[in-house]
């Protein structure tokens, strides 16, 4: 892993391209992205209604019943996961077995 993070480390500061983490599936890479976004708007004050708008287009939300829409599940667990990460859970990232 640290020869694999060296290696990334010299590509992006020679202006190679960087091949992506084999370490988080792309998934879970947006899922990391999504995470801070929700927290700013619920530090914000926002609805989760509105997060989950902000976050996946309020296309998707206006379509399905929001009290009982997946979508709804998925801004809360993006919250609280992310207000976890900014608790100490970061540390759990570098912890990642790699895939195989």
């Amino acid at each position: 892993d640290r020869i694999e993070a060296v290696s990334r480390l010299w590509r992006a500061g020679n202006n190679r391209r960087v091949p992506a983490d084999p370490r988080l599936t792309n998934q879970q890479r947006r899922r990391l992205r999504q995470m801070p976004r929700a927290v700013d708007g619920h530090t914000q004050g926002a609805s989760y209604r509105e997060i989950a708008e902000a976050i996946f287009g309020p296309a998707r939300i206006a379509d399905a019943s929001w009290k009982t829409s997946a979508l709804r599940d998925v801004t809360i667990d993006l919250v609280k996961d992310g207000l976890a990460l900014i608790a100490g859970g970061y540390r759990a990232l570098l912890r990642r077995r790699r895939r195989k």
